[in-house]
């Protein structure tokens, strides 16, 4: 049976959508505890990987609160159709002004719907708040962005994550990734998708080498699985982090193209890494959309450790 990889509602920078064939061929086929993310951002590796309990978190109390939305019937595909048709109008109607009515209005009130207006209508799909707490992307000025083609891509988009959540035992937190990790028993899988460190990356807190050190202590005394996605190189540079703590794990690499962003250098093939505390052994699945991945071979000199 083949696999399709669903897409989330919430779009953002380095969303892993393309990469989770390959993350899912790593999880130990005997895996029977609670699938647990510190940095759930827009939870399309979760809602993939369908584990029968996820323990889903994050320091972004906007991520949260939508899905938890979702998760409770607050938030249905009908609602969102309808929230989505009648602001889309008066975006077309009235242009930008109307975004950033939205925006103002979200970043007062901090409607989950509202979030998912500015993120979808923002620019380049990204997420990114200013020192205060307020979202401050610009209008992506498309006034006709909510076209009813688009609408009901978003409110399939939900009908599938408000199928996966309720079929199962999910579960959302705010809360710091050092409790998260503290929290998880040896028979769970920790997944971290952090920030990437060193790179040009919007995180709700900030992310730099103090946080990369405190996961790695935190990840370093865990007693189950984890699995940690980060950047190996690209072609101007190194992860050091790879080399200076990262490197008595198992390392697994994988090219990969990002095709969001702002800046242009940004969109360079990035190679990226799954580190692991276990011996990982890639299974083959059969994925029902072609996916480009390209193992490295010829083009880097580095190879999965």
């Amino acid at each position: 049976m083949s696999f399709k990889v669903g897409v989330p509602p919430i779009k953002s920078q380095g969303i892993k959508t393309k990469l989770i064939p390959w993350i899912r061929s790593i999880i130990p086929s005997d895996f029977k505890g609670a699938w647990i993310e510190p940095f759930m951002g827009t939870g399309a590796v979760a809602f993939n990987v369908a584990p029968y309990r996820a323990v889903l978190c994050d320091t972004n109390p906007h991520l949260i609160n939508f899905y938890s939305a979702i998760a409770k019937g607050e938030i249905t595909p009908e609602v969102v159709n309808a929230f989505l048709i009648k602001e889309g109008a008066s975006l077309l109607e009235k242009g930008e002004d109307h975004y950033y009515f939205i925006r103002d209005r979200f970043n007062a009130e901090h409607s989950p719907l509202d979030f998912l207006f500015v993120n979808r209508a923002g620019f380049n799909g990204m997420i990114r708040f200013n020192r205060k707490g307020g979202f401050n992307i610009p209008f992506c000025r498309k006034p006709n962005r909510f076209a009813q083609a688009y609408v009901t891509k978003i409110t399939n988009q939900v009908a599938w994550v408000a199928k996966a959540v309720k079929a199962k035992d999910f579960s959302f937190k705010c809360q710091s990734f050092e409790e998260t990790i503290s929290q998880a028993t040896k028979d769970d899988i920790v997944y971290c998708d952090p920030p990437y460190i060193d790179r040009h990356v919007d995180y709700y807190n900030g992310w730099d080498s103090n946080h990369e050190n405190s996961l790695f202590e935190s990840l370093s005394d865990f007693q189950g699985k984890f699995i940690l996605s980060t950047w190996h190189h690209n072609d101007y540079r190194e992860n050091e982090y790879i080399k200076s703590i990262w490197s008595n794990f198992s390392i697994l690499t994988r090219e990969h193209f990002y095709h969001i962003g702002g800046k242009e250098e940004n969109r360079n093939p990035m190679i990226e890494a799954l580190v692991t505390n276990f011996t990982a052994s890639p299974r083959e699945i059969e994925v029902a959309r072609p996916v480009q991945f390209s193992l490295l071979e010829e083009r880097a000199k580095y190879s999965a450790a």
